[in-house]
């Protein structure tokens, strides 16, 4: 009887691609654009950013044969306060991790090397989406919940966010959908992991968390104060509301540190509504200053954008072989605007940003944290007996917070309808 290949598998080679794809984005697309900005040092004390609220409107007819000619006025003048929140993405990983990778012999990839390049385009990944937020560190609303084995599935397909800006492994709190109870709150061991992250069916697992329940919100890891305060995001300055406080101003009572926003009501994008939002800057701060608009939206709306461009191209055919193709490509502009895309942006709207009035206040730029005496970046981790551990960790770090000093100069689109696919 003929030997056979189960015979020799034991001698056979095994071979592995070098070359190692992700799985997943870095984008880091808007937090990139401010990051060019000049960056305002601060230190722990929070920075003061002067505003000219109100003029003097004291404008009035007079009588020049004699009359009174009244009292005058001048501008007011007040501040914004801003100070910065602090970031941290830990690594962490055992010795056997590392030795297990640390020649090409052993591992397409040393793990340690890997993690020392890309972990910070991960961390800066996850700061963009801290960008998108609107103070609180709100990163998605549940949807419904559903709970088997311990274990909790969360659908979150009710803001235009989804799951996007979550990712798997992140540690993340549950809060009741008006942030005034947490109920992970306890410490950063009462923190839900995720462990489970589909992005296509917008579906996240976590350890069952008692009281979770349909409306409520995730909010960022390491935050359980009532309510969280977090970064300055786009739906921080880019808001309309006359309710809570910017940059310590009461929305209610100064109608002027509001931006201009455009009510979609659900409705696909037309044409008329971006000109709308932009005529509405004019309307706050005079004629030509929005020149320096940049329209910030998801590639939802932009094909939404496309669509209407569809309606009206025309090919005219050549008396020769030509190519094909019907798409318009990215360089768009909408309302004479730029049309910039992020994939972490809210599906539903399209905002309106002057990277110009826009800025960082940076107590520690990003970075390794270290000890400032011998600058050491990895430390080595305890074991229950107080020993060593066989495991290392370190941890980047950054300390910042954005502004704007123009709100009356932003304008949004919100309450898009997504199109179908998106």
């Amino acid at each position: 009887m003929a030997g056979n290949e189960s015979q020799v598998i034991g001698a056979e080679l095994e071979r592995v691609l070098p070359k190692v794809p992700a799985l997943f984005d870095r984008d880091d697309v808007f937090y990139s654009t401010i990051e060019k900005r000049p960056v305002e040092i601060i230190s722990s004390r929070d920075m003061r950013i002067p505003l000219e609220i109100r003029p003097n409107g004291n404008t009035s007819y007079y009588d020049p044969d004699g009359g009174d000619m009244g009292r005058g006025d001048i501008s007011d003048f007040d501040k914004g306060l801003i100070n910065a929140v602090h970031l941290e993405h830990p690594v962490e990983m055992t010795a056997k991790t590392i030795w297990s990778t640390d020649t090409t012999r052993k591992a397409v990839i040393n793990a340690f090397r890997h993690s020392l390049a890309t972990e910070m385009k991960q961390f800066r990944r996850d700061v963009d989406s801290q960008c998108m937020t609107d103070g609180t560190g709100t990163l998605a609303t549940i949807t419904s919940v559903s709970t088997t084995a311990g274990v909790d599935t969360y659908t979150c397909t009710t803001d235009g966010f989804r799951t996007r800006l979550l990712r798997s492994k992140q540690q993340i709190n549950i809060y009741n959908s008006t942030l005034t109870t947490c109920r992970t709150a306890g410490g950063v061991q009462n923190q839900a992991k995720i462990i489970y992250y589909d992005q296509v069916n917008s579906q996240i697992q976590v350890p069952a968390v008692p009281g979770a329940t349909a409306g409520d919100l995730i909010v960022s890891g390491g935050l359980q104060m009532l309510p969280p305060t977090a970064l300055y995001g786009v739906k921080y300055h880019n808001n309309n509301s006359s309710v809570g406080t910017w940059l310590s101003f009461d929305r209610s009572i100064n109608p002027e540190i509001r931006a201009n926003a455009v009510n979609a009501n659900g409705s696909a994008l037309t044409l008329p509504l971006p000109r709308l939002a932009m005529n509405k800057i004019g309307d706050r701060i005079g004629i030509n200053k929005g020149s320096k608009m940049t329209a910030w939206t998801h590639k939802a709306q932009q094909s939404a954008y496309e669509e209407l461009g569809f309606n009206v191209i025309r090919i005219d055919k050549a008396a020769k072989e030509e190519g094909l193709d019907m798409y318009f490509n990215d360089n768009m502009r909408i309302a004479g605007a730029p049309l910039k895309i992020s994939y972490s942006w809210d599906r539903t709207r399209i905002d309106f940003i002057d990277s110009e009035v826009w800025g960082r206040a940076e107590l520690k730029p990003p970075g390794f944290y270290t000890n400032p005496d011998n600058n050491q970046r990895v430390w080595e981790l305890r074991g229950p007996s107080g020993g060593v551990a066989a495991a290392w960790i370190f941890y980047i770090v950054t300390s910042f917070n954005l502004f704007m000093n123009q709100p009356a100069g932003a304008s949004y689109i919100y309450g898009l309808a997504i199109p179908s696919g998106y």
